[in-house]
C-alpha cells in the first residue's frame, strides 16, 4: 500500500528527493513517516508529516531535507541535500495514527510499511 522511490548512488553534498505513494483511502489524514536503517544500525525516524501538515525531523537530518505531501496525489516526498556518507541507508516510509506514533521507537507502532529505496552516498 506505500511504495518508496527515488534512492539511489549520489556524491556527498548532493541532492535526492524521495517519494512515497499510498494506495490508502485515508491518506489525507494519516501521518507518513519516513525512516531509514543502514547495515548493522537500528531503524530511525527521518522526518514526519502529519495530515495537517506538522512536521518533525530527526537532528541528524534537520536543515538538510523537507518532507512534504500532496494529498491530490497521494504521495509524500523528502528532499534531501548536503548528504554525507552518513546518509547512506535503505529508506521506508511508513503510515500511522499521528506524529507521535510516527516518533516512539522508531515507529513501531506506525501501521503500513512500504518497501524501502536505497540510498548510497559516496565520499
Amino acid at each position: 500500500q506505500l511504495q518508496a522511490s527515488g534512492g539511489g548512488l549520489v556524491q556527498a553534498g548532493g541532492s535526492l528527493r524521495l517519494s512515497c505513494i499510498a494506495s490508502l483511502n485515508t491518506f489525507s489524514i494519516n501521518t507518513i513517516a519516513w525512516y531509514r536503517q543502514a547495515p548493522g544500525k537500528r531503524r530511525e525516524l527521518v522526518a514526519a508529516i502529519s495530515g495537517g501538515g506538522n512536521t518533525k525531523y530527526s537532528d541528524l537530518v534537520k536543515g538538510r531535507c523537507t518532507i512534504s505531501r500532496d494529498n491530490a496525489k497521494n504521495t509524500v516526498y523528502l528532499q534531501m541535500k548536503g548528504l554525507v556518507p552518513e546518509d547512506t541507508a535503505e529508506y521506508y516510509c511508513s503510515s500511522g495514527r499521528d506524529l507521535g506514533t510516527a516518533v516512539l521507537n522508531a515507529g513501531l507502532g506506525m501501521d503500513y510499511w512500504g518497501r524501502g529505496t536505497q540510498v548510497t552516498v559516496s565520499s
